[in-house]
């Protein structure tokens, strides 16, 4: 079945960068794309990277692509492709074949709570967590969740940190600590060793470098941990990590895959924004809801407060599309 494939660019600044121990991120780009089919049914998709070596992959593939590709080539293409076009393509054509949306029988369902990601100046790391605790605290229905960057400073800075943090932080409160792959396996070691009888410590995300799995399972044997970067790296860990798993559906490839294992409650999975516009973000919140009705449910990480307010962020994808 032939297809109309329509593409167009993207791009915004985040209100204020993300530190990490292996970037700082202060911009987003990608591209939007509409499908349509012979009987005018649409599908939209957003090929959203997070590094420049994608955004050139994702380039060379949509300029083979045409404009009047068909359902059957894309389908055999998209597990070939990198994650962040999977996701465009799976997503659009989940959509068009009304698998999911309105109309459907699987609406687009909200998401109303978020966990709070943390800035990684400590000055304003511990102004949000007292901004948050004073003005969400009595009001929130569900555990207030924070999530901490780590491995941007010396571990002792940050282990004076984590006590001051701690030190604020309500008894039914949780907090993510993510070092991005920054830590070595004794880095890791000492972390563990001043947690692990932490009860608000929800875990350790990706601690250690993507493809040191061993290292990885022996740190979560003692400790909560969760993988991120590894699961993008080697998709087959999906499968076989028993602990948690940091799911970034717009990064991580085709969301059908993701859809089935939610809507099965698959449990011990936590949904995670790369920082998208409004027609990914409909796939985000909308598997952030499933996984609340999983059997392990907990605070999606959807980063409130650091995109920009603009039509590109609007639930309507042809808000976005014309903002676009």
């Amino acid at each position: 079945m032939e297809l109309r494939l329509e593409i167009k660019p993207f791009s915004f600044h985040l209100l204020k960068p993300i530190q990490t121990s292996q970037q700082i991120i202060t911009r987003k780009e990608g591209w939007l794309i509409k499908l349509q089919d012979q009987d005018n049914r649409v599908g939209w998709g957003e090929i959203s990277p997070l590094n420049s070596s994608e955004v050139n992959q994702c380039k060379k593939i949509l300029a083979k692509l045409g404009s009047s590709p068909t359902k059957e080539s894309l389908e055999s293409q998209i597990k070939t492709w990198p994650g962040p076009i999977g996701f465009a393509f799976g997503a659009a054509l989940a959509e068009m074949n009304c698998l999911i949306g309105d109309g459907t029988k699987q609406k687009w369902l909200p998401v109303s709570s978020s966990a709070v990601l943390l800035p990684s100046n400590e000055l304003e790391l511990l102004r949000c967590l007292d901004y948050t605790l004073e003005n969400q605290y009595d009001n929130c229905t569900k555990a207030l969740t924070f999530k901490w960057k780590v491995a941007n400073y010396s571990n002792e800075v940050e282990s004076v940190l984590l006590q001051k943090i701690l030190k604020k932080l309500p008894n039914d409160a949780l907090l993510r600590i993510d070092a991005n792959c920054g830590w070595n396996r004794n880095q890791a070691k000492e972390w563990a060793q001043e947690l692990h009888q932490e009860p608000r410590l929800e875990w350790l995300e990706q601690p250690l470098p993507v493809g040191d799995i061993e290292g990885l399972e022996e740190l979560a044997q003692y400790i909560p941990v969760a993988l991120d970067e590894s699961l993008i790296k080697t998709p087959s860990l999906r499968k076989t990590w028993k602990s948690w798993q940091i799911r970034r559906p717009v990064l991580e490839g085709d969301p059908r895959i993701l859809l089935k294992e939610l809507t099965n409650k698959t449990g011990y999975r936590v949904i995670s924004t790369s920082f998208e516009t409004g027609i990914g973000r409909r796939w985000v919140e909308h598997l952030a809801a499933l996984q609340q009705e999983s059997s392990t449910p907990t605070q999606p990480g959807l980063a409130p407060g650091w995109l920009p307010s603009s039509p590109l962020f609007n639930k309507n994808p042809r808000t976005v599309w014309e903002a676009a």
